[in-house]
């Protein structure tokens, strides 16, 4: 069974997917180390391990390496975060296929406009048209050589700031035109917009649902409204982020690092995650 029909196999079970955000293959094997069931190789991750801003800098190459290189080390469907697909319906068929070939199990996409900007950043939010993005869902699934891959389609309708009729609107039109998942975002502080778009979500598609602005939402309010699949996108880089910070500036007001060891993952820990061969772990 391949990884995408494997997923396909989790979204019409009776409980919700789990799916934790990584930026390279050592996050990746965390997320699953910890019991999730997907691995969503995250753009916005990725920008920042270049120490850049998530705003289409990075090439789909670049992106497609990282998702290849966590999913060779970890079990789990990979669900590759794509932006705007890396330009019109040409280029995401393009990417569709690259992606097929290395064996992530779902692509996402958004309607915003190439280049597009970070969903929470304080700037204004551009989306194509409707019909422009049905024309690159429409691409995407023409360009695939099995039915397995996933076509995620995401509105930011309402990070765009339209209201739930326009998020509708389209995002049925994005289901109609063959995408086997919607995501909708939303940068709301509480979840009742994506919970009032799952309570009048009449189509026979999965939804998605994102919860870094509204962490107050419970796996079972989204699942009864139609979300089969939940990532937490970020939350593994941003405690890392707070983890290093902490461990660094404690390590500055020292002159040695004995007092931090009981902090650290140790040298055999490490290897494990590498698949260190056992005859070279004698340091650990």
């Amino acid at each position: 069974m391949s990884k995408a029909t494997e997923l396909r196999a989790l979204l019409s079970g009776d409980r919700m997917v789990r799916t934790v955000g990584a930026r390279d293959g050592l996050s990746a094997k965390l997320v699953q180390e910890a019991g999730f069931d997907a691995v969503w190789a995250s753009s916005f991750e990725t920008s920042a391990t270049h120490g850049l801003p998530d705003a289409s800098l990075l090439t789909m190459t670049q992106f497609l390496d990282v998702a290849e290189a966590m999913n060779l080390v970890v079990d789990l469907p990979i669900v590759a975060d794509c932006d705007t697909g890396f330009g019109g319906p040409l280029n995401v068929a393009y990417a569709v296929q690259r992606y097929e070939k290395r064996g992530i199990a779902a692509m996402s996409i958004e309607d915003k406009m190439f280049p597009k900007m970070n969903s929470f950043a304080a700037t204004a939010q551009h989306l194509v048209s409707t019909e422009e993005f049905v024309q690159k869902i429409q691409a995407g699934k023409q360009a695939q050589e099995s039915g397995d891959l996933l076509l995620i389609a995401r509105t930011e309708a309402l990070i765009a700031g339209f209201d739930l009729d326009e998020a509708l609107r389209r995002a049925h039109a994005y289901a109609d035109a063959g995408a086997d998942a919607i995501l909708v975002h939303s940068k709301s502080r509480n979840p009742d917009q994506v919970l009032g778009f799952g309570a009048r979500w009449d189509r026979d598609v999965p939804l998605v649902a994102v919860p870094t602005t509204y962490p107050v939402v419970s796996e079972k309010d989204l699942y009864e409204v139609g979300y089969r699949l939940v990532i937490y996108a970020n939350h593994g880089m941003r405690a890392a982020i707070k983890g290093m910070r902490a461990t660094l500036a404690d390590l500055a007001r020292s002159d040695s690092a004995a007092g931090l060891e009981d902090s650290l993952a140790s040298m055999a820990e490490v290897f494990a995650l590498q698949n260190m061969p056992a005859a070279f772990q004698e340091l650990a």
